[in-house]
């Protein structure tokens, strides 16, 4: 894999550990009721998105492996240009159920 890919495995990895950390211990009634929180988490998730986006480029068959990866693209896409209609339970639902998969496939790709 190239370096380039690995680096964008590595920001990928790093803003889903960001996520991790700053939902850490938290419930939907914390994350509904923190702008600041749900800013940084949307945050994160436009880099994850970015980031595979560029993996997509250059290392197709890498990103290929990611579960749902066109999807996770078209939500960086909505959060940033469709911020209007961003559902946080939407979000805080990708937070609890996809997040950890996502976690442990981008590791997978990081120790392959």
């Amino acid at each position: 894999m190239r370096l380039e890919a690995k680096k964008y495995l590595e920001d990928m990895r790093q803003a889903a550990a960001n996520i991790r950390e700053f939902t850490k211990d938290k419930d939907w009634n914390d994350y509904a009721g923190d702008a600041l929180l749900k800013s940084g988490v949307e945050r994160q998730f436009e880099i994850i998105g970015e980031a595979l986006a560029g993996l997509v480029k250059i290392e197709p068959k890498a990103a290929d492996t990611i579960s749902n990866y066109k999807r996770i693209i078209a939500f960086r896409n909505i959060l940033i240009h469709g911020y209007t209609i961003v559902d946080d339970r939407v979000v805080w639902n990708i937070v609890q159920n996809n997040l950890p998969v996502l976690e442990r496939e981008i590791k997978s790709l990081l120790e392959s």
